[in-house]
């Protein structure tokens, strides 16, 4: 397995993510969703993505199985549970 690398989000991008952070848990019209982990690191993001143009992913846990995505942060998601107060955000392997 090998480490992703994360690194602070600039201002655009993390209006982009909103509260989305590893620990939170958010809901929209799609379900329920746990944060896992927070990919801030373009080349990364595009590969787990597989879009050439990623910022950002985040990768989540709803019912099932963990998946990745990028979408942007809007008033129709809203925060069940904030994510702990850290500044690093946690690695995923």
């Amino acid at each position: 397995m090998h480490s992703i690398v994360f690194r602070q989000a600039n201002p655009s991008v993390q209006e982009e993510i909103g509260p989305r952070r590893p620990g939170a848990i958010y809901q929209n019209t799609d379900g329920r969703f746990e944060v896992l982990a927070l990919v801030t690191k373009p080349a990364n993001a595009a590969q787990l993505l597989r879009r050439t143009a990623a910022r950002w992913a985040v990768i989540v846990r709803p019912d099932g199985q963990p998946f990745a995505f990028g979408s942007v942060w809007t008033d129709s998601y809203y925060l069940i549970r904030p994510a702990p107060d850290t500044a690093v955000y946690a690695l995923a392997a």
